[in-house]
């Protein structure tokens, strides 16, 4: 990322970005990486660089989790799994060779099977290149709410600014837009044009207006970084209504609600570039010119002149994260001469004690923390 913005610092691109406002063929992900296939060509077609899909939009988000107790909900879990796809897989693979024919940097949301456990499914953002290449995988750090009955929590090893023609780009997904500390982790790297996806929430408390809960957390980024954010948001389909709510008349009013999406690009002052669209399906476009983002930072730039890193910091373990980590027996040893060397007692009494044997280790143990 270096490099390239060097090479941009004089010349900032200027381009036009798509926030695509959608609802996929529920808990089909074959058939919705065909709807978003042809929605790239359609943003590409109308001269978008960067085109933004909705958080889990391949195949659908788990709403059974909001409108059902979790035995109900349980078996809904296997078909959501059965329906997720696989990072690199056949699904992936078509939308990086549509985002390659298209010329354009996509992001989209999907729901990923892990590698560990058939039990293991993440909230993903992926990131692919104008040249198909896959730039970032980004697994949601912690799912919201009623959402930690379907998915696995990620790392930091995905919280990355990513070099890319339209500039260094960084992704959240939905709730994580409100998370100050992964904001600035991205701000702190570069970061000028911000991906944001949600679901659309008509589950909703009575009063939570998700639109403008989207845009308050949107314009509070662009605002507080000088960036600019286009966001994605899905909608509810008659599909997502029929196979969720049944017959139960009550949720299928719930799921019908209002105001419950909002897509839009926003610019670095904190206000949409183009009216936003609530609810509907349709395609935002906006023309997006990063040199905007100059002057605003001389009133407030957090990650210059307006902080004071000698009495803040921010630590960040980008480490990945597994359910297991082993250790070679070479740098096992090299760690108990550490621990030895350090050690309050060492060089007292040491001829009163012989040598010790060391022990297997298990299979999992604690690491101390390293310095990232």
């Amino acid at each position: 990322m270096d490099s390239l913005l060097e090479h941009q610092r004089d010349d900032l691109p200027r381009f036009t970005a798509a926030a695509v406002q959608a609802a996929p063929v529920f808990l089909d992900p074959a058939a919705t990486v065909d709807k978003a296939v042809s929605l790239i060509r359609e943003a590409a077609g109308n001269g978008a660089s960067l085109i933004v899909f909705p958080e889990v939009f391949v195949p659908g988000y788990p709403y059974w989790n909001w409108t059902m107790n979790p035995v109900q909900g349980s078996p809904w879990f296997e078909k959501l799994y059965r329906a997720s796809v696989d990072i690199p897989g056949p699904h992936i693979d078509r939308l990086r060779a549509a985002a390659r024919d298209a010329g354009a940097v996509v992001v989209i949301g999907v729901n990923e099977r892990g590698a560990h456990s058939v039990g293991e499914l993440y909230n993903t953002m992926v990131t692919i290149g104008a040249d198909g290449e896959l730039l970032g995988v980004h697994r949601k750090l912690v799912p919201t709410w009623a959402e930690k009955l379907t998915w696995t929590g990620g790392d930091a090893s995905s919280l990355k600014v990513h070099a890319t023609p339209v500039g260094p780009l960084g992704v959240l997904a939905c709730g994580e837009n409100t998370n100050t500390l992964a904001r600035f982790t991205l701000l702190a790297q570069g970061e000028l044009v911000h991906a944001a996806s949600y679901i659309a929430l008509p589950v909703a408390p009575a009063d939570y207006d998700m639109a403008e809960a989207i845009a308050l957390r949107t314009a509070a980024h662009c605002f507080e970084g000088k960036v600019f954010s286009v966001v994605s948001c899905s909608t509810i389909s008659d599909r997502i209504v029929d196979e969720v709510a049944g017959d139960d008349a009550t949720v299928r009013e719930q799921l019908r609600r209002k105001r419950s999406a909002l897509s839009g690009i926003f610019g670095p002052d904190g206000r949409p570039v183009t009216e936003p669209l609530i609810d509907d399906e349709g395609i935002v476009y906006a023309e997006i010119d990063l040199n905007r983002c100059i002057q605003p930072k001389q009133m407030h730039d957090i990650l210059g002149h307006y902080n004071r890193f000698d009495i803040f910091s921010l630590h960040v373990d980008d480490r990945p994260r597994g359910p297991v980590r082993f250790s070679s027996a070479q740098e096992a040893t090299a760690e108990d001469a550490d621990q030895e060397r350090f050690s309050p007692y060492a060089g007292l009494a040491q001829a009163a004690h012989p040598p010790r044997t060391r022990q297997p280790r298990q299979p999992t143990r604690h690491e101390p923390e390293e310095e990232s």
